[in-house]
């Protein structure tokens, strides 16, 4: 049976730690990361409508190109059923800023369709359209804490992260072909194994208190304070009050420090002004698995 109007919160995703392997023979990177939501979060609300519709506050991101209109399209496809919805999004995720935003909204629609189209589609099947749409969409689709490996869409789900305050920074800009352009600043010499994201994912401080951004790892962050304007100004302001580390999100130039609390954030803040960087304090979560 078909749903009603649907709201459903997308989260966000940061990477505790990202390695790249190597170029794989499909033109893709294999990698191993460490991936994990948290609750900053879009909103997605889905309606039933003839025909379909993807609109968002931020109008640029309206419409045929939002991968959530590919996801609707794809979703329906598997099913065999005609992709009739009016979908509306809440950006509260920055846009390209690493921090998955447009694959949360993806894989919140996909769950969300599953509902409002009445298609009770195992979580394989959900699994398999969101694959096709993105590395970072069979993740989100669950949430919580997961090793990925492949492209980062094979995953092994991770007990759950100890629930942790973190400080999130996103500048206010990001840089056109942002993906090809980080992976193309690679040299071999960024390339590693994946030992250190797999002793991490074996590690007790996943599902401690003791886990902080000392133990995390990026190898895109020397390419990113090369590349990104204005980034490494604003690292080192955030480094120069914080007591951990900054890390990198997966391409960037979004960053965080972890542990953290209010009074870390009040005094980022204010090193942040005038540079066009938001700071949020924000926490790890497992979000529900069902809409």
């Amino acid at each position: 049976m078909a749903a009603d109007t649907l709201s459903i919160p997308a989260y966000a995703k940061i990477n505790l730690s990202l390695e790249v392997i190597g170029r794989r023979d499909d033109g893709y990177h294999e990698v191993a990361t460490i991936l994990q939501t948290v609750d900053l979060a879009d909103t997605v609300t889905l309606r039933p409508a003839d025909g379909l519709t993807v609109t968002c506050d931020d109008a640029t991101l309206s419409g045929e190109d939002n991968i959530v209109w590919n996801a609707a399209v794809a979703l329906a496809k598997h099913a065999g059923v005609p992709p009739d919805a009016c979908i509306g999004i809440e950006k509260r995720i920055p846009v390209a800023a690493g921090l998955g935003g447009g694959s949360a909204d993806a894989a919140a629609s996909l769950r969300g369709l599953n509902v409002l189209w009445g298609l009770n589609l195992p979580g394989e099947d959900l699994a398999s359209v969101a694959a096709s749409l993105g590395s970072d969409v069979p993740f989100l689709l669950t949430g919580g804490a997961a090793l990925g490996t492949g492209r980062g869409d094979q995953l092994q789900q991770l007990p759950a992260v100890e629930t942790t305050c973190l400080l999130l920074v996103a500048p206010g800009g990001t840089i056109s072909r942002k993906t090809p352009t980080l992976y193309g600043a690679l040299t071999p010499d960024d390339y590693s194994d994946g030992t250190q994201t797999r002793r991490l994912a074996d590690s007790a401080a996943l599902v401690t208190a003791t886990l902080t951004s000392d133990s995390c790892h990026n190898v895109f962050t020397r390419a990113a304070l090369e590349i990104f304007p204005g980034l490494s100004d604003v690292w080192e302001s955030v480094a120069a009050v914080t007591r951990f580390p900054p890390r990198l999100s997966g391409a960037g130039p979004a960053f965080f420090c972890m542990p953290s609390d209010e009074t870390e954030h009040v005094k980022v803040e204010a090193a942040l002004q005038n540079t066009g960087a938001t700071a949020y304090l924000v926490r790890t979560i497992i979000p529900a698995q069902a809409v």
